[in-house]
């Protein structure tokens, strides 16, 4: 037995929203999609960039270090000085003295830049024992994705210094995020 239904058609009603309406969903949805394109491609730089001349390493406090994990189990334990951070409006890098160290006192002090736009980051010079900082000779910006060598800049990237593909908003919304809540390995 074969049941056959009829479907009684409503008339086509109004839309319930007005056409500027709908170009403002549209342009909005558009420019989510565009941010998604853009985050999931990896960052975009500028091509006119030009980093600014770089001032000389600050000085740092050990006693004063914002400290994270890197990687779980980890036999260093990494820290940045948040007197030492600065964000540049004229680059986009933010610069800070990073310190790597270990339970027996061993430790590797960097004055580093990190490019949000392009996910990279740049040592600028090495801390010495004796006290003083050597520049690095001709130093190369490197992808935060390189697990041998940038892995406490991807995490601090992740931590919020770097907020879509830009650095956050000021040092101390930065030295915020930093400390609160404490960067744990969380990958």
């Amino acid at each position: 037995m074969q049941v056959f239904l009829r479907v009684k058609r409503r008339p086509p009603s109004k839309p319930s929203c007005k056409p500027s309406q709908v170009a403002a969903v549209l342009v909005s949805v558009l420019m989510l999609a565009a941010t998604g394109v853009t985050r999931a491609q990896g960052f975009i730089d500028p091509v006119d960039w030009k980093e600014i001349d770089v001032a000389p390493p600050p000085a740092f406090d050990m006693a004063k270090l914002v400290t994270f994990d890197v990687t779980l189990n980890s036999a260093l334990t990494y820290g940045v000085d948040p007197a030492s951070v600065t964000i540049s409006k004229v680059d986009g890098v933010v610069r800070y003295v990073l310190v790597a160290y270990s339970a027996s006192g061993a430790k590797n002090v960097m004055y580093d830049g990190l490019r949000c736009s392009t996910g990279e980051v740049k040592t600028y010079a090495r801390y010495m024992p004796d006290g003083r900082w050597v520049p690095v000779t001709d130093p190369q910006w490197r992808s935060v994705f390189d697990t041998t060598t940038a892995k406490h800049s991807l995490r601090l990237a992740r931590a919020g210094v770097c907020v879509a593909g830009a650095p956050v908003g000021t040092v101390k919304e930065l030295v915020a995020k930093l400390k609160s809540p404490p960067l744990k390995f969380a990958d």
